[in-house]
């Protein structure tokens, strides 16, 4: 398998003095769908951008497609044409979506990336017009983007990075704030794009979906270094490992045959496992 991402030891503190990462080595295949756990504060968003690009480690070493990222290397005017690159292959969708979102329609929001890479206008329109399809939102096209519910603004977040089909997807708690119907819909489009060979990276504390949208699980603790790198089905059933990191609190009850295990999580979620 291709490795597209390469964490050699990265660290990371905010100002020098706020740890958010310790000591974190991973490799990412292309094509891997990988889930990244942890209670708020542990790291998992400082990771997402780290993967994005958008900072920098502390100390460590992060590559992706085989070229060091670095702040010289993005700012180097000769290393524009890969910095370019690497914006078109990895799309990050943040976890508040009014940070994501400026333009004054929706088409212009989904238009923005492709109109920074040299396409004509005609090719333009017709590839936010296909994306505007495959996500259902073509009655959107032309409203503004802070009217929209929190699902539709999780849409056109999503379309603006799908628009430039990108290899790899980042999403910060994807899920936070929606409605069921928006999670199924979210839960199968990432199923989709992994059946399709994206690479899927979600950091998120939603224990419910994890197994329907990844089969790799990173478990980050509040020390803020990696526990855990295994099967999500392994994580999923380690319940001491996920009381430890802060993740779930666990009352158990009998009804004939069966245990029911209600597992807690942050924000009230209220999940289910069932054993026979």
């Amino acid at each position: 398998m291709e490795t597209l991402f390469d964490l050699r030891n990265i660290s990371y503190s905010y100002v020098g003095k706020i740890d958010a990462l310790k000591d974190i080595s991973l490799k990412v295949g292309r094509g891997e769908q990988v889930s990244i756990l942890g209670s708020n504060g542990s790291g998992k968003s400082t990771l997402l951008a780290i993967l994005d690009g958008l900072i920098y480690p502390t100390s460590g070493e992060f590559y992706a497609f085989d070229n060091q990222i670095t702040e010289e290397v993005f700012d180097s005017i000769k290393e524009n044409d890969f910095r370019t690159y690497f914006r078109t292959k990895v799309g990050f969708v943040f976890q508040n979506s009014d940070v994501q979102l400026f333009s004054p329609t929706v088409f212009d929001e989904i238009a923005f990336g492709p109109l920074q890479l040299d396409m004509t206008a005609e090719d333009v329109e017709a590839r936010v017009d296909d994306v505007l399809e495959m996500m259902d939102i073509v009655k959107l096209r032309d409203r503004t983007p802070h009217t929209l519910s929190g699902g539709e603004k999780k849409k056109v977040c999503i379309a603006t990075v799908l628009v430039n089909n990108p290899d790899v997807l980042l999403l910060d708690e994807p899920t936070a704030g929606l409605d069921p119907r928006t999670q199924l819909w979210l839960t199968e489009l990432l199923q989709e794009l992994g059946e399709a060979g994206k690479t899927v990276i979600t950091a998120t504390h939603d224990l419910e979906v994890i197994d329907q949208i990844s089969e790799r699980a990173i478990v980050i603790g509040e020390d803020h270094r990696i526990k855990v790198d295994g099967s999500t089905l392994d994580v999923l059933g380690d319940m001491a490992l996920l009381l430890s990191v802060n993740l779930i609190h666990e009352h158990m009850h009998f009804h004939g045959k069966a245990v029911h295990e209600h597992l807690h999580a942050h924000k009230g979620e209220h999940l289910h496992q069932h054993k026979t």
